[in-house]
């Protein structure tokens, strides 16, 4: 497929960005690097991605996830057989691994090494989420995937995700003053997994632990969530669990930020950092989890 960039009308940058995390390259670091220096599996991603928006009725895909490793190979297959149903295309996909087919529940399929022709449902596989609760130890395997660069939480209490042993997903939850509510923080998805649809049923099952009081503070919390990923607050404003609460262009004043702590450290008898917060062009939308 050609890596010519992709011209964009206005208002085609949600459906530009939706189709990225819909095949599983939703890590915004990923969007602002040329094609020629993503990695295979980033590439195969952005592939798909380019062919979701184009959405030809017909088009045949040859080696489809032969440069890829298996594991990416089946939840990339999930992910785009989800986005490419809702285009109404159709798509032949050619391959020489069997390990996709149940990934993809094509409509048919034929086989050449066996000479058969089959048409059937097949099962998707399930996806068992084991949920952990941790502190800090787990964070550099998840950080570089971050789109941020930011101190750890203070007194935050940590979770991972994990199938089969192998760790997928991570947050962090600390509480806002008074144990009113909770605040959730550095959501992360690995990029082998994203796409496949665990990162929000991880988030949300955290968040119902503490909706319930199953936290450290035995004391039922809604939970408030900030994102920037457009895909995430779209996702997270169909979810009937979720209601949005703020969205917001810029960053807080910074000028103000550093006369705050200013007057903090002068209260403390300390020295100022002489930095703030704020001041970034950075579109912010709030959510707050009510309950499943």
């Amino acid at each position: 497929m050609s890596a010519a960039p992709i011209a964009l009308n206005a208002g085609e940058f949600d459906q530009v960005t939706a189709a990225l995390a819909s095949v599983g390259l939703g890590a915004v670091p990923s969007w602002l690097r040329p094609y020629r220096v993503l990695s295979n599996g980033e590439r195969f991603r952005a592939d798909l991605a380019r062919l979701i928006c184009e959405a030809p009725a017909r088009v045949v895909i040859d080696e489809f996830t032969s440069v890829v490793d298996r594991q990416i190979a089946r939840v990339g297959a999930l992910a785009f057989q989800k986005a490419w149903r809702r285009t109404g295309g159709q798509c032949v996909l050619l391959s020489c691994h069997y390990d996709i087919a149940e990934w993809l529940q094509p409509d048919w399929i034929f086989d050449t090494g066996r000479g058969e022709f089959s048409r059937r449902l097949l099962r998707r596989p399930s996806i068992e989420l084991e949920l952990w609760e941790t502190d800090w130890r787990y964070w550099p395997l998840f950080e570089p995937h971050h789109y941020l660069k930011l101190p750890k939480m203070i007194a935050a209490t940590n979770y991972v995700g994990v199938v089969d042993g192998e760790l997928v997903a991570h947050v962090g939850v600390s509480t806002r003053p008074g144990l009113v509510e909770a605040r959730a923080c550095r959501l992360v998805v690995m990029p082998e997994w994203q796409g496949a649809g665990v990162g929000l049923r991880f988030l949300d099952a955290v968040c119902a632990l503490w909706a319930a009081g199953a936290n450290r503070y035995s004391k039922p919390m809604p939970t408030l969530f900030h994102t920037s990923h457009p895909g995430l607050a779209a996702a997270l404003r169909r979810n009937a669990a979720w209601t949005q609460v703020s969205g917001s262009l810029c960053g807080d004043n910074k000028a103000r930020s550093i006369r705050t702590l200013k007057a903090s450290a002068d209260r403390a008898g300390a020295r100022a950092a002489g930095s703030g917060f704020g001041g970034h062009f950075r579109a912010v939308q709030g959510f707050r989890f009510l309950a499943l």
